[in-house]
């Protein structure tokens, strides 16, 4: 018994002491960093085991997991003595960033933050990799500069921001990798399958949500940062792997609010960076093709929230293991984890040593705030014309930590979104008001400010993004400072609407929330209709679109239909009307055929390699999140094999199917099929049989000769500014009588990120015109101007007893275009 419980107590020892060990990478994983790509549960259990080993230098955080339960983390690592105060530390730097009450911080004694994101795109592999190296050498002692360095800078490691998208890719190249890697181009092992390890579990660009938040990995990676703040942020990216190395200072356009300081310390990282690689050898460029304009990248949004933020690319997308590039070098896993090694170190370097000046500069920032609003609006109002997309804009600023208020009694003048001119204004009790003397003022102002003033056609994003337009909101910016008197929305009263035996129940219809109530409804089997036309019942009016519950024909199939609805109500907490007559005082009476009965959508949205992967999780995303839906997601060759019994609308997001457009998908139709058809895909079905769509081509003057080409041929790779439209914003007029219309009005607010436009139809129904006074927001050249001047957006026509939609824009861009929700909504329920 003795020499069993000796055993067990040496075994226990033993364990103990190997879990305390600290090891290098090689040592953990059981093979040189480089040799292999490491699963994500791998660099998991590696980060756990150095953080057991050196609690010391080191505080792990866990702050969530992704959609498929991986684990979200970050290392902070600093001094044995940084660490022991490091609460004091995070709450010195919160205090700085107010702004307010921060002269009492000893900013000689308080460590500058350096924040170091790793892998937001999966297939950009290298960089969890990277993030490993970095954590043995910061805890391990080995580099004795770095254990000065940190003495006096935190830095914050984050692995892995998609974890699912990089097991995606890492589970794809180890199971065709061979024994040896093939470094031949053409190889499988550098091709990747659809949809490729870039995006999360929903194909979404986590490098384009920071700001939007819409991914759960964002929500959880923001609220985090926002308890931190850090001072500097990297994010290590890669890029096609026949390019070298980038790293800051940024290209242009580089966004007017983004200070003096912050351009000027990226040049300082930017040398200190190249005297490393000079010293080596490597090739590198800055001041080209990655600009700070898009205010939800990894390095913008830091910018705009007080930091240094840089981006870091290195050449190594799709490079696998090993690859021969254009110029006949072998580039290795090993000489890109060796790069970004570099630049994290040198920017660690630059940080320590300038760790004053950055506090400095980064308390000033925040004072600055409070007494200068950045831009020439100080004021920003947005009124409750949708109330639920309201909440949702204030959902977005409170994640964002932006201060607002509601109500107060002003009038005035001020910039009116919608005309594009000074237009007067009264404030009433439930208008949201931003005042942007507040310490994130340049957030605040980037994200609504009505023009985003573009110093260059070259950009890598979209152009345009004011919130009011997102939102489909009314809204006025205005020069005077306004501050609203209450700190939370007026709600609307709820009247005791009990009726003993009422002939319908009335809801609301034009927000997400209205569809979760239509969709509950419809799974219990409840028949609903809407009014395709505004009445007046007992006294109050109603709109078009509003839904109505019969009681007497859902009697027929249902039993405690009053008391099924009343719980459905309250479950998804939506206001309910009961009325006893369907004797209208206006419109038609509840008997006439404009109350149609709403049938049921049965969806399926087609997926593979010709649909674009981004486009794809957005309608996946859009139905599963926003519409608790579960639709089937076939392929693009079952198309032609739909059973009207078990799919009733079809979706093909922005793709190529021209050779899938055949017979069974038009006998589908005409069974009653609704197709929606979004950007590319309508291209699809241009001179097939039955599909009335023309594209509207660009006018063409007699006897106009082709211009000379003005392009320099030192800007041989920048964008031909004539027809560029990066992303820009424009006001769509709709048929306000139109189902997809409700919520919505007569006009609604699009991005357009392509040229492509087309003819109004003869027979269908043009839903959505633009006209040459649509532009409202954002870069469109000269010659694409001119093609956008009018023409078809958004049509309809009929097809046998079914419909096809016609979608030239895409109204779920990135999912945080909220007006283009109720806009899908409508298409996806309404009938007309």
């Amino acid at each position: 018994m003795k020499r069993l419980l000796t055993f067990c107590l040496s075994f226990l020892s033993s364990v103990l002491f190997v879990h305390a060990q600290l090891k290098s990478p090689d040592d953990f994983l059981g093979y040189e960093l480089g040799s292999h790509f490491t699963p994500h549960h791998k660099v998991a259990d590696y980060f756990r085991q150095t953080a057991a080993a050196s609690p010391k230098n080191i505080k792990l955080i866990e702050y969530g997991k992704t959609n498929e339960g991986r684990p979200l983390m970050v290392a902070i690592v600093s001094s044995a003595e940084n660490i022991t105060k490091l609460e004091q530390i995070r709450n010195n730097n919160i205090v700085l960033s107010t702004g307010t009450n921060n002269n009492s911080i000893d900013l000689a004694n308080q460590p500058a933050i350096l924040w170091l994101s790793y892998n937001v795109h999966g297939n950009e592999a290298n960089s969890t990799e990277t993030a490993m190296k970095m954590l043995y050498t910061l805890v391990s002692g080995i580099n004795k500069p770095a254990n000065e360095w940190l003495k006096n800078t935190v830095v914050v490691i984050d692995p892995c921001l998609n974890p699912d998208g990089r097991d995606r890719y890492v589970n794809y190249f180890n199971s065709v990798v061979g024994k040896t890697p093939n470094s031949d181009p053409s190889s499988r092992e550098h091709i990747e399958p659809w949809p490729g390890g870039r995006p999360n579990h929903y194909y979404f660009d986590l490098n384009r949500d920071w700001a939007w938040q819409t991914q759960i990995e964002s929500v959880q990676r923001l609220a985090l940062y926002n308890q931190w703040m850090p001072q500097v942020h990297v994010d290590f990216h890669e890029q096609g792997y026949n390019e070298p190395y980038y790293f800051a200072p940024a290209a242009e356009p580089v966004h007017q609010d983004i200070t003096p300081w912050q351009k000027s310390f990226q040049v300082v990282v930017g040398k200190n960076n190249a005297k490393y690689f000079d010293a080596e050898g490597w090739q590198y460029f800055t001041k080209e093709r990655f600009d700070l304009l898009y205010p939800s990248y990894g390095d913008t949004y830091p910018l705009y929230n007080g930091s240094i933020g840089m981006t870091y690319e290195q050449g190594g997308i799709r490079a696998g293991l090993s690859v021969v590039t254009n110029d006949g070098d072998t580039l290795t896993l090993k000489d890109r984890i060796a790069h970004h090694f570099t630049t994290g170190m040198s920017t660690l370097e630059v940080t320590s040593l300038n760790h004053l000046k950055l506090l400095e500069e980064y308390k000033k920032y925040f004072q600055q705030e409070l007494t200068t609003a950045p831009g020439i609006y100080k004021s920003y109002i947005i009124k409750p014309s949708n109330l639920s997309r309201l909440k949702k804009l204030a959902e977005l600023l409170t994640k964002n930590k932006i201060e607002f208020a509601y109500g107060g009694d002003k009038t005035g003048k001020a910039y009116d979104y919608d005309t594009q001119k000074e237009e007067s204004f009264t404030i009433g009790r439930n208008d949201l008001i931003v005042n942007v003397q507040q310490p994130r003022a340049v957030l605040a102002n980037v994200l609504l400010e009505p023009q985003t003033f573009v110093t260059d056609s070259n950009t890598y994003d979209i152009t345009a993004w004011a919130l009011p337009y997102v939102y489909g909101l009314k809204g006025y910016a205005s020069k005077e400072s306004i501050r609203g008197k209450f700190s939370s929305l007026e709600e609307p009263k709820t009247v005791n609407n009990e009726v003993d035996k009422p002939l319908a129940w009335l809801f609301s219809w034009g927000t997400n929330e209205d569809a979760r109530l239509l969709i509950a409804l419809q799974k219990e089997n409840i028949k609903v209709r809407q009014a395709d036309q505004p009445f007046s019942v007992g006294g109050k009016d109603y709109p078009a679109g509003t839904l109505i519950v019969l009681r007497a024909e859902n009697e027929k199939s249902l039993k405690g239909i009053k008391e099924k609805v009343a719980l459905i109500a309250k479950m998804l907490d939506k206001p309910i009307q009961a009325v006893s007559s369907g004797f209208v005082e206006k419109g038609k009476d509840f008997g006439s055929n404009v109350y149609p009965l709403l049938k049921q959508p049965k969806i399926a949205i087609v997926s593979g390699m010709e649909v674009s992967s981004l486009a794809f999780g957005e309608a996946w995303f859009y139905l599963e999140h926003d519409l608790n839906l579960s639709p089937s997601i076939i392929n693009a060759k079952d198309i032609n094999n739909l059973d009207i019994n078990k799919v009733n609308t079809l979706l093909l997001p922005d793709g190529s199917y021209s050779p899938f457009i055949g017979d069974g998908l038009t006998a589908w139709l005409n069974k009653g099929g609704k197709l929606i058809l979004m950007e590319d895909a309508i291209e699809s079905v241009l001179e097939k049989k039955g599909f009335d769509i023309k594209k509207k081509e660009a006018p063409v003057k007699k006897d106009e000769k082709p211009e000379a080409n003005k392009l320099l041929f030192k800007d041989k790779d920048r964008d031909d500014f004539e027809t560029t439209i990066p992303g820009a914003i424009y006001k769509i007029n709709l048929d306000a009588s139109h189902p997809f219309s409700y919520g919505l009005g007569k006009a609604y607010y699009s991005l357009k990120t392509d040229r492509k436009i087309y003819e109004p139809f003869v027979k269908g129904w043009n839903v959505g015109l633009i006209n040459e006074k649509s532009l409202m927001a954002g870069v469109v050249g000269k010659k694409a101007r001119e093609e956008l001047k009018a023409g078809l957006l958004i049509g309809v026509q009929d097809f046998g007893r079914g419909e096809v939609v016609y979608l030239a824009n895409n109204p779920l861009f990135r999912n945080f275009w909220e007006g283009g929700k109720t806009l899908f909504g409508n298409i996806l329920f309404c009938s007309y």
